[in-house]
């Protein structure tokens, strides 16, 4: 997320595997989630039955299982802001509003259970067990909750053309280090972290509407309203977007790969549909296969440029120039391998999804000089903005800490957040492409991909990979720039 303000920088100045069935040949097995939604539009609110059958991955016995309730940074009096202060007028046009998620009921294993919404703001539901959960053995939790929706531009929230819903739903928490990670909510960045998980959705909603999402699609039209199935394996988040406004262009590439755009007032739709394959074809290429059946580009209310969800990207509708709009498109479409394929603990290690992302961005533009942008102009704008970044900070606090390697939650402000993630991690994979030359770049984000398909990958994964895949040992670049010791000339 948090693109737009550095993509407006920018403006201004060998493998193959097939499907998901080669993830069942790597895991056993996957958590899964059951959803049977009903949108009630009167109420802004989702009524919603879950079921979630949890694989126990660790090495540990459990007694209790904790869900991210990531709707409730959303309700009054939270103490996780989900805008920054400079972005709360963009994001409520109408003024302060409010949403929330309520757990009336949960059983698991048929019978009624213990549960408890806290953590440090609301935050976490946590569900008692009935027996120990010994490790690779299942636990089946149910759980009937109901969603408010705030009036907001953002991930979760109704605005003027559009319904957004993004981690709307409690999902597993990620257990390591003999815990489950509970991480709070954070303006900065993308404040998630999860595994692959198998999805099966069933929403109701009025005939009026049409529904952009994660996975495939079947649906049933009634008098009133509409009834989508939605299915979708081997995927690390699930997401959709509901709106009146839409219309919708497809088109397929190599006959397996269907492209979808899902737009309002753009006169250029077959233009951005044409260049959504393009993206998609050359990226396919340079790192390796895409794993699904199909992608959709969704323009809709968003506070921040874009954002990214398996299967899904959002476009916000606030990008006035088509320059940026497509700017914005290759980025996001660069997430569905960077985060959504080859995943990363984004609250931790934000850059190594985003400054990758935004690095094979630049990288697009340069074998595409149609576009009107090299890279040596990309970095170079890139470099002057950094080094004005960290005079400027310098002179206001005191000092400026450079180091890459930090939670969202200690990066004081969100341009701090934004020019270490996303300017300096550009900047990094820069050096190393100068360094080793395309081919052997190329290379390493083949080997890297491949090596860590719905995987989660460290900061020691991609340094490993991209010295073995470059066949230099990169460790004391990464580690320059991470630690914060490199100077930016």
């Amino acid at each position: 997320m948090k693109k737009i303000a550095f993509l407006l920088i920018f403006v201004l100045c060998c493998f193959t595997f097939s499907g998901c069935g080669s993830l069942y040949n790597y895991t056993k097995d996957l958590t899964s989630y059951d959803m049977d939604i009903l949108y009630d539009e009167t109420k802004h609110a989702l009524t919603i039955q879950q079921t979630t059958d949890y694989v126990n991955t660790s090495n540990n016995i459990l007694s209790y299982i904790k869900f991210h309730l990531y709707p409730n940074a959303f309700r009054e009096g939270a103490k996780a802001k989900v805008v920054s202060v400079q972005n709360s007028d963009l994001a409520y046009p109408n003024g302060e509003s409010y949403g929330d998620i309520k757990i009336q009921s949960v059983e698991t294993s048929g019978e009624s259970a213990d549960f408890e919404v806290g953590g440090e703001d609301e935050n976490i539901l946590t569900v008692n067990l009935k027996n120990e959960l010994y490790p690779n053995d299942r636990a089946i939790i149910y759980i009937e909750y109901e969603v408010t929706l705030a009036n907001i531009n953002h991930r979760l929230g109704y605005g003027e053309n559009a319904v957004n819903l993004c981690n709307f739903y409690p999902v597993v928490c990620m257990y390591e280090s003999d815990d489950f990670v509970c991480d709070l909510y954070n303006s900065n960045g993308d404040p998630f972290y999860s595994a692959v998980s198998d999805y099966d959705v069933t929403i109701t909603y009025p005939n009026s509407y049409i529904l952009a999402s994660t996975g495939n699609q079947k649906t049933q039209n009634f008098e009133l309203v509409k009834k989508t199935n939605i299915l979708a394996q081997c995927v690390r988040d699930f997401g959709m977007v509901l709106s009146k406004e839409f219309q919708q262009k497809s088109g397929v590439i190599d006959d397996d790969l269907t492209v979808n755009y899902y737009y309002y007032n753009d006169e250029n739709c077959d233009q951005t549909l044409e260049f959504v394959k393009k993206v998609m074809t050359f990226f396919e290429e340079k790192i390796g296969k895409y794993p699904y059946s199909q992608i959709s580009v969704v323009k809709t209310n968003f506070v921040h440029g874009g954002m990214e969800y398996p299967n899904m990207v959002l476009i916000s509708d606030n990008i006035i120039d088509d320059e940026t709009y497509e700017l914005v498109i290759v980025h996001e479409l660069l997430h569905q391998w960077w985060y959504c394929v080859v995943g990363n603990n984004q609250f931790d290690y934000g850059w190594i999804d985003e400054g990758l992302t935004e690095f094979c961005t630049v990288y697009f533009y340069e074998k595409h000089p149609d576009y009107n942008r090299t890279m040596s102009e990309m970095i170079s704008s890139a470099t002057k903005s950094y080094k004005t970044f960290a005079k400027v900070y310098e002179s206001v606090q005191g000092s400026v800490d450079t180091s890459m390697n930090r939670p969202l939650d200690e990066f004081a402000t969100e341009p701090e957040y934004v020019y270490n993630t996303y300017v300096k991690g550009t900047l990094m994979f820069s050096t190393i492409y100068d360094l080793v030359g395309e081919k052997r770049f190329v290379n390493a984000l083949k080997y890297y991909y491949e090596n860590n398909l719905y995987k989660i990958a460290t900061p020691s994964t991609v340094i490993q990979c991209f010295s073995r895949g470059t066949g230099k040992n990169l460790e004391d670049i990464f580690t320059s720039f991470l630690d914060g010791k490199v100077v930016i000339k």
